[in-house]
């Protein structure tokens, strides 16, 4: 049997009164989600439990099978596993945004979409005056970095009670009570004022205010973790996989459960991304291996920027894109499952990161349809099966 997974990130969300009281999920125009809807059965998920962030980490650790009430070691770990950064028993890992940040107040989590190069260029300086003597400044793509501490150089003052606050959460919000807090927080907080003082007057900034763009202004430094340690996703649930996605994190979850990682020219990680070349890579690695992820990051960040408009055209893309040739090419295949669904809600009204239900379709042979002709968040809520332990909706769709 074939197996397809399509994760569109951050896609659940509440009733919105510009798009006459549906969700964005229920207003796109969404035939290929719909017809597997028909073909199959709606369900509700929640993938962050309470105890743990409402965040990305925490919901696909939960959408991959994995329980993150015992799983779940930090957000940055899991993204060092997808630069190959090998973590000893006493290394940190620290997620490190290049962020902008006025009057105290976030303006922009990803310093105005920062490139590569850009981000690059100013951790090499924060390394060459903060960093040595097992401090590490780690360059990942855009405003996504990482801060590696290694413990058997300079012991570590952290615990897994430090806590801090994702930049993202803090969009067009005061910053001021939400710097990390906890054992250790004290080294962070220097870090990210010395950088405010590193960058200020940097070429890299000069070049972008004068483009018209914002600053990188300081790092913010979140995510803090140790390296986690999961079973082969194989040894688990059987196939073996492969992940499609522009992100870090879902490259490191991959890399963590024994997958490989399928890179796609043009996937972005943001609205702008390839979504056919998506679709593309997905229906041409289903001759290699019996189970495709494919991960979808921009309903999340249109989320984040509130643009409703903007999340339901990703919703659509993401329809008409991965969903559509995936179904068209597995049903020439055999038998084949299919399973569809966020990680985690994200409210255009509050642009961040929610607990709660997802809504998820799960089709194809040998699952017996329900009543639902349509995929959404109302159906979702609706739907008599439900999986409180959202981790537990993997060995449904495998075993059912």
């Amino acid at each position: 049997m074939k197996y397809a997974i399509v994760i569109p990130d951050g896609a659940a969300d509440e009733p919105q009164a510009e798009l006459g009281g549906r969700t964005p999920l229920e207003a796109a125009d969404t035939p290929a989600m719909d017809a597997l809807a028909a073909r199959g059965v709606v369900a509700r998920a929640c993938h962050t439990p309470p105890s743990l962030p409402a965040g990305s980490e925490v919901g696909n650790m939960s959408l991959l099978g994995y329980d993150p009430l015992e799983n779940f070691t930090g957000r940055a770990p899991i993204e060092a596993a997808a630069q190959g950064i090998e973590l000893g028993d006493d290394d940190w890992a620290v997620r490190c945004n290049l962020v902008t940040v006025e009057d105290q107040t976030m303006r922009d989590f990803t310093a105005d979409h920062i490139s590569t190069e850009e981000a690059t260029e100013l951790l090499a300086l924060a390394q060459k005056e903060l960093g040595g003597d097992g401090i590490e400044f780690v360059p990942g793509v855009s405003y996504r970095n990482l801060l590696i501490w290694r413990g058997a150089e300079r012991p570590a003052p952290f615990t897994m009670e430090m806590r801090a606050t994702p930049p993202h959460d803090l969009t067009d919000k005061s910053v001021l009570h939400d710097f990390p807090r906890g054992p250790g927080s004290r080294v962070l907080h220097s870090f990210m004022a010395a950088t405010a003082e590193l960058f200020a007057d940097h070429p890299v900034n000069h070049k972008r205010c004068a483009a018209g763009k914002l600053p990188a202004t300081n790092i913010w430094l979140w995510g803090i973790g140790r390296a986690p340690k999961l079973q082969p996703f194989a040894d688990v649930y059987g196939p073996q996989g492969a992940m499609i996605t522009a992100v870090d994190l879902l490259r490191g979850l991959a890399t963590l459960v024994g997958w490989q990682c399928v890179e796609v020219p043009g996937a972005t990680g943001y609205t702008d991304t390839d979504y056919a070349a998506k679709g593309r890579h997905a229906v041409a690695a289903l001759n290699d291996v019996d189970l495709i992820c494919v991960h979808v990051e921009a309903p999340d960040e249109a989320s984040h920027e509130g643009d409703c408009a903007g999340k339901v055209k990703a919703i659509e893309e993401i329809d008409r894109h991965v969903v559509a040739p995936l179904f068209e090419s597995l049903e020439k295949k055999g038998d084949w499952r299919i399973m569809i669904s966020p990680d985690h809600p994200t409210f255009l009204s509050s642009k961040t990161h929610t607990h709660g239900d997802v809504p998820v379709i799960l089709a194809g042979h040998g699952i017996k349809p329900d009543a639902f002709t349509s995929y959404g968040d109302t159906n979702a809520a609706k739907s008599e099966l439900a999986f409180d332990a959202g981790w537990q909706t993997m060995g449904w769709f495998f075993h059912s």
